[in-house]
């Protein structure tokens, strides 16, 4: 690894790091304004219709979907970009780095979804939120992690973004091929329309980022008519954005919108979206809503499904020799990193608002409840395993 790549990594970290913790807050925030008497208001701005018109095109939406389908598009966007570097030059550009994290990452998708299934596969309204404990929040698990100070190795940080970078994939298919709704042919071939044109942008060597974002308005635009989720128009977009140029090879227009991005996401858009999604009410709750086949799926899918299924499945791996641990990792480090794992929140927000958004169902249940208290929980485990570990090093 170069010291520019190392270099690289380490701000990335820190960024994210400080991005968990604001995003804890907002999230804290928005509980408390839920459980207050500013409940009314926080409906009220949330539910705020936001029209924008232009001709015939009308996009009317409340602020909260324009949260969730305009702004989470930029926060792909940014996990597109992120995917295509390390998969060109960074850690997953080498084999040796991908058996490890991506062997986790399906058992740490896979036993949660099969934990929830057994909870709720009598129900087939409750079954539309199988994906939702698949997914794991980086930004905070690395907020939790960076609280135990320097300690921590860089390889646990590496590993655990890696990880998070295949769950991140896995969403992303997921939301492609589970979470749509009835498809617009005309649209949609407006979006097939601007991928060839984004393809022979980036092999003619523009680098003019306004034109690549114009494009993308426009893909994201006839991905919101077309019924295929808005939010990957922005991992599409990624794909395209070079990442040298062709006359000046020094200069990334995708490390500069990278770079960019970053800070409006970690300290912007993630927080904004946390405090719009995480406000639950807890007055009038009953045991009957917490204890609810969806919230306790949930729940349990993130604390012991991702345990049991990142740890198995990397121990496995390792102990067949099929690849090693990572430096300075052990297996008590891996079942710590395996437990943060389960913090879903951000992730699994988002694809609980998809699963459940459009039901036209009276739900009993707030699958919000198990997201909160199952990442919660995971976070606690996992700080708790590796504290001991770190401090039994010293």
């Amino acid at each position: 690894m170069s010291d520019d790549q190392q270099l690289y990594i380490t701000k990335f970290l820190k960024l994210e790091s400080a991005g968990g913790i604001f995003l804890m807050t907002a999230a804290v925030l928005a509980l408390i304004v839920a459980n207050s008497p500013l409940k009314s208001y926080y409906d009220l701005l949330l539910n705020t219709p936001v029209e924008v018109r232009i001709g015939a095109l009308e996009i009317a939406k409340p602020l909260l979907l324009w949260i969730n389908d305009g702004l989470m598009a930029v926060f792909f966007f940014l996990v597109g970009l992120e995917l295509k570097r390390e998969v060109v030059e960074g850690e997953l550009s080498d084999k040796r780095n991908i058996i490890l994290p991506g062997v986790g990452a399906v058992g740490g998708m896979a036993v949660p979804a099969i934990i929830y299934w057994l909870f709720n596969s009598g129900d087939a309204v409750a079954m539309k939120g199988w994906a939702i404990p698949a997914a794991t929040d980086i930004a905070f698990a690395l907020g939790v992690l960076s609280l135990l100070g320097p300690r921590v190795p860089t390889s646990f940080k590496i590993f655990l973004t890696s990880l998070a970078i295949f769950d991140d994939i896995g969403a992303i298919i997921i939301i492609a091929l589970f979470y749509t709704s009835k498809i617009s042919i005309s649209a949609l071939l407006v979006v097939v329309l601007c991928v060839p044109l984004l393809f022979v942008m980036n092999i003619r060597g523009t680098t003019s980022k306004s034109a690549y974002i114009f494009v993308g308005i426009i893909m994201w635009i006839s991905m919101l008519k077309s019924g295929v989720h808005a939010t990957l128009s922005g991992v599409l977009l990624a794909m395209f954005i070079p990442l040298k140029s062709h006359r000046d090879t020094s200069h990334s227009p995708l490390k500069d919108l990278e770079h960019d991005l970053h800070t409006v996401v970690a300290f912007l858009i993630l927080p904004v979206f946390a405090f719009a999604n995480a406000g639950v009410g807890f007055a009038g709750l009953s045991v009957e809503q917490f204890l609810h086949n969806v919230p306790l799926g949930v729940a349990l899918g993130l604390i012991v499904g991702k345990q049991v299924g990142i740890f198995s499945l990397c121990w496995v791996t390792v102990r067949s020799g099929v690849t090693t641990l990572p430096k300075d990792m052990t297996y008590k480090a891996l079942y710590g990193i395996s437990a943060l794992c389960g913090i879903g929140f951000t992730m699994s927000l988002f694809v609980g608002s998809l699963a459940f958004e459009e039901t036209g169902v009276n739900r009993i249940f707030d699958e919000r409840l198990g997201i909160i208290f199952g990442s919660l929980i995971s976070g606690i485990i996992g700080y708790l395993v590796l504290k001991k570990m770190l401090g039994g090093e010293r």
